[in-house]
């Protein structure tokens, strides 16, 4: 009997710690962290595990323009969930002009844990 409840507690740390662990790390983004090239039309983050997309979001910011200094603008974007459960979509409303962007993200999964990150990239 002692040997059977050594043995469920060693199993249910082993449950909890992988449920623990279990926090959504970013895998992917395109456009790619310090990528430099044309306005993306769509901004997609791709992660190690499911969302809860009621409680992941993004908010995308041009921090830089060019010959204009100025404080980080929100630029107005749709933030959806993508086709895979791991992935965010964020869609700018108007097509970006030239500069330097940051995509703000929180993404949070089965553990309610949330992680914030950010990806930035530049539109020539």
């Amino acid at each position: 009997m002692h040997t059977l409840k050594i043995s469920l507690v060693l199993a249910s740390g082993l449950f909890l710690s992988s449920l623990a662990q279990a926090h959504p790390k970013l895998l992917s983004s395109s456009p790619a962290e310090g990528a430099d090239g044309a306005a993306p039309g769509k901004i997609e983050l791709h992660f190690s595990e499911n969302l809860l997309t009621k409680f992941s979001g993004a908010k995308l910011v041009m921090t830089e323009m060019p010959g204009m200094a100025h404080s980080p603008m929100p630029m107005k974007a749709k933030v959806s969930a993508g086709s895979d459960p791991k992935s965010m979509l964020i869609t700018p409303l108007a097509p970006l002009p030239a500069g330097t962007y940051q995509v703000q993200w929180r993404a949070v999964s089965s553990d309610t844990h949330p992680i914030t990150g950010n990806v930035t990239f530049k539109v020539k």
